[in-house]
């Protein structure tokens, strides 16, 4: 008979400083149940994640099987789920998969990194829940964003988890493949044992690159690791600004279990070995950051000199990615003030000058008020003349990196020109559904030619090197210190509940590697 597969996912990287994620904002960004999941599955360009993609394409490759669509929301990354949605959400999907009856596995697509206003454990109780509903001998396996925060519990309520591999994330579609083809193992009769450490490092986000650095040194020593005993090595670098007694780096090993403690002992030894480096190399997880000054004098002479490098500027501190606004305008404010031409900033949050500019129409010219109603303290307002280049209704497809393939909504958009010196400028994308710049069809939507600017700003913390990438090669590439909700210098961050002691927060603390087993 068919094997049935329940699916189902609650996506949230929680910021601590960030403003409470509401059920408004999960339902604008994300909220499938049943059929209408089941729909996005089977969609050419689905809105989901891209696990649940790679998961659903092996399970289709192997022959019959009923996936069976629980709920999926999401609300990207912003502040603490309201608590009282997130109960009604795990209510609902315990619910349905009390209805859909006998159940031969479980596939859960997950961030791992989310907190609630009253629960820092979110993902563990709902992990807890799934595992409660199904029984003891239902696989139960789970994929994570590499920022997961993780739990005991998390790791105790399923037979795995499968964190990404890259940062940028590029590799969701095969870790959600790596998780059906252990599902299928596991309905053939495997089990697995896992061994898990939490360490003391509280590594900044900028940090975290798997190309080139400690983290990729780490990731690419898991993965050596993975052999016919060795299912999966999970290297989880945290998401620092979470702000949560879950904070800290953690190493998850996961064995095939071989009934005579072998998987077991293997799973324990590459724990270690992995913890023991990533807490010999601690110091290596720093942020460099260029001062704002500096970066607009870069930013002048790549636009009037002609025979330089265009060059790539990274708000890395209001990455709506890790729950900052998006709105920020240092560096807006900075480069307007300065001169700088032949610009364009991407993506500029502001639900309403994107309403204005809609009203005006193509080819107006007005006064344009950024940050006219965003309550929050960092998010500054800013007006310019502007004159609205292009509109859009912000639906689009992704061509490259994190969401290459899939749908993306980024509400009412347009275009605006802040013109400096005759026509020429600085472009603003503004949008109406927070968003990080990590797809180049935010702009190319609109009208804009990535290629022929000399100047432009994202607001992302990494994601855009892998769809930018075509033109910014990493040495055109400046990342910008200054403030924003996600700021990787650390020791700037009003904390209250990480754990202490940490590194570098402690930077003379003491630690040992635990023996497992």
């Amino acid at each position: 008979m068919a094997k049935r597969i329940a699916i189902l996912g609650f996506m949230l990287e929680t910021n601590g400083f960030a403003p409470v994620a509401t059920e408004a904002e999960f339902r604008e960004k994300l909220y499938l149940a049943g059929d209408d999941l089941l729909a996005d599955i089977r969609a050419p360009a689905s809105r989901g994640s891209g696990t649940i993609q790679g998961f659903v394409e092996v399970m289709d490759g192997q022959g019959p099987w009923e996936p069976v669509p629980i709920v999926q929301t999401g609300a990207g990354a912003s502040g603490p789920a309201d608590q009282s949605f997130f109960d009604a959400t795990l209510a609902e999907m315990v619910r349905r998969l009390g209805e859909a009856g006998p159940l031969d596995g479980v596939f859960i697509s997950q961030h791992g990194a989310a907190s609630a206003t009253g629960e820092f454990d979110p993902d563990g109780v709902m992990f807890a829940e799934v595992r409660r509903a199904v029984g003891a001998d239902v696989p139960v396996i789970a994929t994570l964003d590499l920022h997961a925060n993780l739990s005991r519990r998390m790791v105790d309520e399923t037979d795995l988890l499968v964190a990404f591999l890259t940062n940028p994330h590029i590799d969701q579609v095969e870790r959600g493949q790596e998780a059906a083809r252990a599902m299928l193992e596991m309905l053939d009769g495997m089990r697995t044992a896992r061994a898990y450490i939490k360490l003391p490092i509280l590594p900044p986000s900028v940090s975290l690159l798997t190309s080139e650095g400690p983290y990729a040194d780490a990731v690419n020593r898991g993965q050596e690791m993975v052999d016919d005993t060795i299912l999966n090595v999970s290297v989880c670098g945290n998401f620092s600004l979470a702000d949560s007694p879950k904070n800290g780096m953690s190493v998850i090993v996961t064995a095939r279990e071989t009934g005579d403690g072998r998987g077991q002992a293997a799973a324990d030894g590459a724990a270690e070995d992995l913890a023991g480096f990533l807490w010999r190399e601690r110091h290596r997880f720093v942020a460099d950051l260029t001062p704002l000054d500096t970066a607009t004098e870069m930013a002048v002479a790549a636009s009037r000199e002609p025979g330089r490098p265009s060059l790539l500027f990274a708000d890395v501190a209001d990455n709506p990615g890790g729950g900052a606004r998006g709105n920020t305008t240092h560096i807006l404010r900075a480069f307007h003030q300065a001169g700088v031409t032949g610009a364009a900033l991407a993506v500029f949050f502001d639900a309403e000058l994107a309403a204005e500019a809609h009203a005006l129409g193509e080819g107006a010219e007005f006064a344009a008020r950024f940050n006219r109603a965003e309550p929050h303290e960092l998010s500054e307002p800013f007006e310019a003349q502007a004159r609205v280049m292009a509109l859009s209704d912000g639906v689009i497809v992704g061509r490259r990196g994190p969401v290459a393939g899939r749908t993306v909504e980024l509400g009412p958009s347009v275009r605006l020109r802040l013109p400096i010196r005759g026509d020429d400028g600085i472009d603003v994308i503004v949008i109406s559904i927070r968003q990080q710049c990590h797809e180049p069809r935010m702009l190319e939507s609109l009208g804009v030619d990535i290629a022929a600017l000399r100047v432009l700003v994202v607001k992302s913390r990494g994601h855009f090197r892998a769809a930018f990438d075509e033109v910014f090669t990493p040495e055109r590439i400046v990342e910008v210190d200054v403030p924003g909700l996600v700021t990787p210098m650390l020791e700037r961050v009003p904390f209250r509940n990480v754990p202490r002691p940490i590194y570098p927060l402690d930077p003379d603390m003491d630690w040992q590697v635990p023996t497992l087993g």
